[in-house]
This record gives C-alpha cells, structure tokens and sequence, in this order.
C-alpha cells in the first residue's frame, strides 16, 4: 500500500509539472503572437508603412474573411488594406483590447480618419469616420494566417454620408 501510495504521489507531481509546462508554453506562445501582431499594425497604420505586409509577419496564403470572395494571399491583402491608408490620410488606429488563447486572437478596435481619398471605389466625401469593431484572428507559426472583421457597416455607410 506504501508503495501505492508513493508511485500515485510521483504521478500527480509529474503529471502537474507537465501542465504547468503546457500552461507557460500556450502564455509564451500567445505573449509573442499578441506582441507581433500589434507590431505590424502599429507600423501599418502609424508610420504608414503597407510593406509591413509581408511573408515575416503574414502567411503566404493569409486569408481576410469578407462577404463574398475572401482576400487570399499577401499582395491581395495589401492591396484590401491599403485601402485604409488611401481613403483616410489622418486614420488613427487603436487597439481597446486584445486578448486570446495559443494562436487565436480576439482584437476590440477603433478605427478615425477623415474620408479624403477613394475608399474601396467610394469617392472622397469629406465626411469623418469614427468605427469601432472587432476581428478575429488566426495565427500560424507565429505569423497572422486570418483576419475576420465584424463591424457596423450601416453605422460606417451613413457616418461617410452615404446612407440615411
């Protein structure tokens, strides 16, 4: 029974040093993703930077969800995000949270400029944007791999003049 007793108490120490282990790797794991992903938006949005878009910080086959035909691939989502950067010459973008679990991220966002350039086809209106919402993220070997924005496009539509 001793014996029983010694070999059970061996397990469960081991097997908690084992989870323990599991529980710093996942932290460790989600502490860099938040960090790089941060990174690349900052330097996206604050210094302007579209080529921050790239296969050091992106998967080669990213994915940006959307209605209709996702964005596939680095260039393509250059090309969808740059649209920002061209429709609003003074956007801010702020990050109110991010949070997660390995390699999937929660972001809650806001997004203000001043709609002075062509916005996925939409003509300059003047008119200020003041959006915020929340994507999901998918992250791979450290890299974004999917972004899946939810916001309030009627709220978006109507603050640029363009619904009632």
């Amino acid at each position: 029974m001793k014996n029983y007793i010694k070999y059970l108490s061996i397990f469960t120490l081991i097997s908690l040093i084992s989870i323990s282990c599991d529980t710093v790797q996942t932290d460790n794991k989600l502490s860099e993703n938040s960090k790089t992903y941060e990174k690349v938006w900052a330097q996206f949005f604050d210094e302007r930077d579209m080529d921050v878009i790239n296969s050091q910080y992106f998967t080669e086959d990213v994915k940006v969800v959307i209605p209709g035909d996702d964005i596939i691939g680095i260039e393509a989502t250059k090309d969808y995000y740059g649209n920002y950067l061209t429709g609003f010459s003074d956007a801010e973008f702020t990050f109110i949270d991010l949070f997660g679990q390995g390699d999937k991220l929660v972001k809650h966002w806001n997004f203000k400029g001043t709609h002075d350039g062509d916005f996925f086809g939409i003509p300059a209106t003047g008119k200020k944007l003041d959006l915020s919402g929340t994507t999901l993220i998918l992250m791979e070997d450290g890299k974004i791999k999917q972004e899946q924005d939810f916001f309030d496009s009627l709220d978006m539509l109507t603050q640029l003049g363009l619904m009632e």
